[in-house]
């Protein structure tokens, strides 16, 4: 089964940027979405992105929109999510995810999980 392991998460001041990285090893068989969610202390964890396998398809939630780009090398089996304009309420764990459907973008879509990433941003 495919194991996931996240880096990149950090503190950073309201406006900067971060880029996180999903790195993906093991089998992949099924594997056609991976995603990326975040849990803030006290809440559920919510979806933020996916990418299906190929790259061919994105789906982003509302609040990141405009802001974080979800990208794919599949030569390094890598996911990365790169985040701009960063504000206070995107302080939380970050974790990639996979899923054997598409769409996916429930809590419970998804069979994978990283360890997460902590994401801090100061106001």
């Amino acid at each position: 089964q495919v194991q996931l392991v996240e880096s990149g998460g950090g503190l950073v001041q309201a406006g900067g940027s971060l880029r996180l990285s999903c790195a993906a090893s093991g089998r992949y068989f099924g594997t056609v979405t991976v995603g990326w969610f975040r849990q803030a202390p006290g809440k559920e964890r919510e979806f933020v992105v996916a990418i299906t396998w190929s790259g061919a398809t994105t789906n982003y939630a509302d609040s990141v929109k405009g802001r974080f780009t979800i990208s794919k090398d599949n030569a390094k089996s890598t996911v990365y999510l790169q985040m701009f304009s960063l504000k206070p309420e995107d302080t939380a764990v970050y974790y990639c995810a996979t899923s054997t459907i598409v769409p996916a973008v429930r809590v419970y879509e998804y069979d994978r999980w990283g360890q997460g990433t902590q994401v801090t941003v100061s106001s």
